[in-house]
């Protein structure tokens, strides 16, 4: 397997990930300002890696999956950064939604996938819009954890306020998008449904083999 640069660019945005955790509980006076430094330069390779694909087509089965896995890894990690410098009911009901949507959809892809209609769920408008706000968010409370922020921390108390808002409003497009992701797939899935219960009256003896593998591995 050739590794292409935005394979290499994905890779490099995972190992990006310890590090965010490690500068981020190292004591000094500037580790915040280093953890949103660490994360806008992961944020930015997400943006650089898909550019580069897309210019000179350096495109690989393995980078189209790696990709969202090391975004899925990168925002989790940094949420649950920030729910533990300002453990708050909404901030971690705000992260929870994000979190819980990445991996329905996560989930939601997979299955339409394996019904060879992955394309029903491809990113749409709404959903990078999304992504921009919760980077943004992600950035601004990495820099200011807390609404008491530390007096040397450049607009500290009003970074932190901008964040909180901007993290609600990732949480609330989070879930509109999923609905719209669910809404595309919904007729799909409900013929897929309608298929399976029909199966009952055939016998499970006259499935074939690899349908009952199929059905095995979805329990």
């Amino acid at each position: 397997m050739t590794l292409t640069i935005p394979t290499m660019l994905t890779l490099a945005r995972i190992v990006m990930i310890p590090v965010l955790v490690a500068v981020f509980y190292l004591p000094g006076k500037w580790t915040s300002v280093a953890a949103m430094l660490v994360f806008a330069l992961a944020s930015i390779t997400d943006w650089l890696d898909g550019w580069i694909a897309r210019r000179w087509h350096q495109y690989s089965a393995f980078g189209a999956f790696l990709d969202p896995v090391a975004d899925k890894l990168m925002v989790s990690t940094a949420l649950f950064l920030i729910v533990q410098a300002h453990p708050t009911p909404w901030m971690a009901c705000w992260a929870g939604v994000i979190v819980g949507r990445e991996i329905a959809v996560s989930a939601l892809r997979e299955w339409m996938a394996e019904l060879g209609q992955r394309a029903r769920v491809k990113v749409q408008t709404l959903g990078k819009i999304k992504t921009i706000v919760q980077m943004v968010a992600i950035g601004c409370l990495l820099y200011s954890p807390s609404k008491q922020p530390e007096p040397w921390l450049w607009m500290g108390r009003e970074v932190f306020f901008i964040g909180d808002w901007l993290l609600a409003v990732a949480a609330i497009l989070t879930l509109w998008s999923g609905f719209e992701y669910l809404r595309a797939a919904w007729p799909v899935l409900r013929a897929d449904e309608g298929k399976a219960v029909t199966l009952p009256a055939q016998g499970v003896d006259s499935l074939p083999t690899a349908g009952r593998m199929h059905g095995s591995t979805r329990e």
